[in-house]
């Protein structure tokens, strides 16, 4: 107790200030402090942080204060550099420490930045992403699969309702195709963002998409740190269906961009892509039809052709064949009417020739008197030599027969 009588006492302001002074002895005008930004934060004009670095298993952390001049007077250099302060992002810092007496909390309170650390530290750590993937052989495994001839089914990883979502949609709704979306919402910067990209990736596989769009807007370069991740990385890379993606940045390209199938550079790029492949199916198919339509018609035009000249040989020849038979027709009628003055003379002649058969039937002339003597056996007689005493004769007359026996014969005295 008699020593602590010795030590000299502090008011609580006194203390504050001693502090102050001994910091400043100590580092001068100023320290440089690398950390992670953690519980970044606006109150009014002034922003308010905490540096982070995880010791062990353990956290070290300082709290930082950026006041509305300094933020004011840094704000054109990260502009230049496309940096953006936030949670997650490395960065070192020039600041002044100093102990604020109504809260009694030590502060950094910055004055400067070092924007090559920062950037520094991204292109690290996608090198060391990038190395990891490339042994592994992952790099470009995705860009080996082939994107379906109409890729009209589209999964959609991305902030829903975000400008990116907007901007996609309504490029793919003024193409006029079908194309069918499937949307899975993820934060696209941020703590989360890692784990909801991957998780919207995995259900997209689940449902079957023909390409699986991964996209954001634009905007710093740590705000792509998300898609620099290995976690992202090896999702995409390992991804059975083809991926694209669409960050929003005309400049960087992410480890994401890396091992897509296909790296855009915006959303509505995304959306311009699949157009133009469903847009060149399209044009091709009514390429070929066209061909078959002119194949088609020139095939029935040399048919029709062909058709109209046989149909022509075929009218030639049918008259030809019609012109001899009629010639056939004329030349058997005149025949016919030749054939028919013959038969009518023949008809005559043969009437001529009844008639005088008619004089000359034995049955008139014994009409008119006239007798025919023939023997028992029907031989006529034609000269008593024929005759011998008792032969039998038969004399027809008109009337009928007269039965007579040979008695003598005397010969004509000539």
């Amino acid at each position: 107790m008699p020593a602590a009588d010795l030590s000299p006492t502090f008011t609580v302001g006194e203390l504050t200030d001693a502090i102050n002074a001994q910091l400043k002895r100590v580092f001068g005008g100023g320290v440089w402090v690398t950390g992670e930004i953690s519980g970044y934060r606006d109150q009014g004009q002034h922003t308010y942080f905490s540096l982070v670095e995880d010791i062990g298993g353990k956290k070290a952390m300082v709290n930082v204060a950026l006041f509305a001049n300094v933020k004011r007077n840094l704000r054109p250099m990260l502009a230049s550099n496309r940096l953006e302060l936030q949670d997650g992002t490395k960065v070192r810092v020039f600041g002044t420490l100093d102990v604020y007496a109504p809260s009694g909390r030590l502060s950094l309170k910055i004055s400067d930045l070092d924007p090559r650390f920062t950037l520094g530290d991204i292109t690290a750590s996608r090198d060391r992403v990038r190395n990891a993937l490339t042994v592994e052989g992952l790099l470009r495994r995705n860009a080996e699969h082939s994107i379906p001839t109409v890729p009209l089914r589209v999964a959609v990883v991305t902030s829903i309702g975000s400008a990116a979502w907007h901007d996609f949609t309504v490029e793919l709704g003024s193409s006029g195709f079908g194309f069918h979306l499937l949307s899975f919402d993820a934060r696209v910067q941020g703590d989360q963002a890692e784990e909801m990209v991957i998780a919207g990736i995995s259900a997209a596989v689940e449902y079957g998409a023909d390409v699986i769009a991964v996209m954001r807007g634009g905007g710093a370069r740590n705000d792509l740190a998300a898609f620099d991740t290995e976690g992202i990385a090896r999702a995409i890379a390992t991804c059975p269906l083809p991926v694209i993606t669409g960050l929003g940045h005309e400049i960087d390209t992410t480890i994401a961009d890396e091992v897509a199938h296909t790296a855009l550079k915006t959303p509505t790029a995304c959306a311009g892509w699949l157009i133009e492949r469903v847009q060149r199916f399209v044009d091709d198919i009514e390429t070929k039809w066209n061909a078959i339509a002119e194949r088609v018609s020139f095939e029935l035009a040399g048919h029709a052709d062909r058709l109209e000249s046989q149909a022509s040989r075929v009218v030639t020849r049918t008259n030809s064949a019609i012109e001899r038979s009629a010639e056939r027709l004329r030349s058997r009628q005149d025949r016919l009417t030749r054939t028919s003055v013959t038969l009518e003379r023949i008809e005559m002649s043969m009437m001529e020739k009844e008639r005088r058969l008619a004089l000359l039937d034995p049955a008139r002339l014994l009409e008119r008197g006239w007798t025919m003597t023939t023997t028992s056996d029907g031989r006529p007689v034609m000269s008593i030599a024929d005759l011998s005493q008792g032969d039998e004769l038969l004399t027809r007359v008109a009337d009928g027969t007269v039965t007579s026996t040979v008695t003598a014969t005397t010969p004509e005295e000539q």
